[in-house]
């Protein structure tokens, strides 16, 4: 059902603001040590990045959907398909993130896992915006 945090727009909104500014900063410094030729340490900056948008962002999402949207979309048939969209970005997120861990394994750390990378945080930027104006600002009457 996820925590009070949830339900407070501001609140939720912090969340979304916190775990993307995180996502970006690791992303950079991911990006300065390809920049400096540290592979290694690279390849450990990227597995860590993965664990980041399974803990932090995916965990969120996770608990979006353990009753929270139902409980936000009611009765109401326009938040109902609101929520079956923002649920779709869940899953369009935990594919990307499915696909990196695969091609890191099978390719190692390469400019296709960095665009992917990309597109989460792209992805996960226009999901929050969406999220917290279709779930929070007031439907006109």
């Amino acid at each position: 059902m996820g925590g009070p945090s949830l339900r407070q727009p501001n609140a939720h909104h912090a969340i979304h603001e916190g775990g993307l500014s995180g996502a970006i900063d690791k992303t950079e410094e991911l990006e300065a040590l390809l920049a400096a030729g540290k592979m290694e340490a690279a390849r450990t900056a990227a597995d860590q990045l993965v664990g980041y948008w399974v803990t932090r962002i995916l965990s969120h999402a996770d608990a979006e959907e353990e009753g929270f949207y139902e409980e936000m979309a009611g009765s109401d048939p326009d938040r109902c398909l609101s929520i079956i969209k923002l649920t779709r970005d869940h899953d369009i997120l935990r594919m990307v993130v499915a696909d990196i861990v695969s091609r890191l394994d099978d390719e190692g750390l390469t400019p296709e896992v960095m665009h992917r990378f990309h597109a989460l945080i792209v992805v996960n930027e226009f999901h929050s915006r969406e999220e917290e104006r279709l779930l929070f600002e007031e439907s006109p009457k």
